[in-house]
């Protein structure tokens, strides 16, 4: 097949490019940063082919519709996640990128579309658990929820022949610049913060696994013409007892300190009001960034195990472990 992958130069969709060369298929990813794409075809084991694109660019919406011509599929992971950003930003990146992609994919009549969501729609500061892909959503959390949701919408309302949408959640492995990072820079510099006792059930990806469920989501015949599919690694851990798999491989000290969940969310709140009032970046501290380590949030998985008999092929420990090796590695520390 013939595929394209947006945002082919980030953490997860450089993997989804190797496995799909790996595999035999044709493959050309987009991305802006020619380093970045420099790096995804050096460490790919067969021909790739990078193409430059800035979504919401005058000239995105025209040179995607040149890219798809001929494609059998396309891979949705161009997007801005984060928990903190401008109103446009997230617009750019989020909906005006999902537009230029359907766009492309009607006018070439493009097989299937695999678009890359995510389970922070589901984000409500409380305890959620098997949390099923046909429950109300609740108000996003913040733009990055609603643009993704907003993003969702658009699919659903175009039509395609074939697509499916994806729920990752919390995808770490190797390359990963945001969740892993950020937890590992606090437990190297100070104390990690439990709060409700650390004892959130938290539902992990490796990035192997959501790789697994773009390729059956490529291959397998769908029971519908729009899937929507949750995607872990299937073992909830409590936060507390992550955090200590987590310094036992990348060879960290784990120092913690209990707090309050309302003190933490009142700080968090007094930084966000800060950073907007002055037009700062991102607070070091965001509600949403805290809420996430606070609060439950597992997935049902039946719905993806029974329809495209998705299986992880790699364990959370495992998982760990490699991406540990990985960050050892980039460190110059022997593992």
């Amino acid at each position: 097949m013939k595929i394209l992958v947006t945002g082919g130069t980030g953490f997860i969709g450089r993997h989804i490019v190797w496995r799909l060369v790996c595999q035999g298929h044709e493959v050309l990813f987009s991305g802006r940063n020619a380093s970045a794409a420099a790096d995804v075809v050096r460490h790919s084991q067969g021909t790739v082919r990078w193409l430059a694109l800035e979504h919401g660019s005058a000239a995105a919406a025209r040179t995607l519709l040149e890219a798809t011509r001929g494609c059998t599929a396309v891979v949705h992971c161009a997007a801005l996640s984060s928990p903190w950003g401008t109103t446009e930003a997230f617009a750019q990146a989020n909906l005006m990128a999902t537009d230029e992609v359907l766009n492309a994919c009607r006018v070439n009549q493009v097989k299937r579309l695999v678009h890359l969501s995510t389970p922070s729609l589901y984000f409500a500061f409380r305890d959620r658990l098997d949390i099923h892909e046909n429950e109300p959503l609740p108000v996003p959390v913040n733009e990055y929820a609603r643009t993704k949701a907003l993003a969702e919408l658009s699919i659903q309302a175009a039509g395609l022949a074939e697509a499916v949408i994806l729920r990752p959640r919390a995808v770490f492995g190797p390359w990963d610049g945001t969740l892993l990072p950020r937890l590992l820079r606090v437990m190297q510099r100070g104390h990690i913060p439990l709060m409700r006792g650390g004892r959130a059930q938290l539902d992990l990806t490796c990035v192997n696994n959501l790789v697994h469920a773009v390729e059956l989501s490529l291959s397998q015949p769908l029971p519908r013409p729009l899937c929507i599919y949750n995607v872990s690694n299937g073992t909830p851990l409590a936060f507390k007892e992550l955090l200590q798999r987590i310094a036992e491989h990348f060879q960290l000290t784990l120092r913690t300190r209990r707090l309050p969940w309302r003190l933490v969310d009142a700080v968090a709140l007094a930084l966000e009001t800060s950073a907007r009032l002055r037009h700062r970046g991102e607070p070091l501290l965001t509600r949403y960034g805290a809420g996430v380590l606070a609060f439950s949030q597992t997935l049902n998985l039946d719905a993806i195990r029974k329809e495209l008999g998705y299986r992880p092929v790699i364990t959370q420990e495992q998982g760990i472990g490699q991406h540990a090796q990985w960050w050892l590695a980039q460190q110059g520390i022997k593992p």
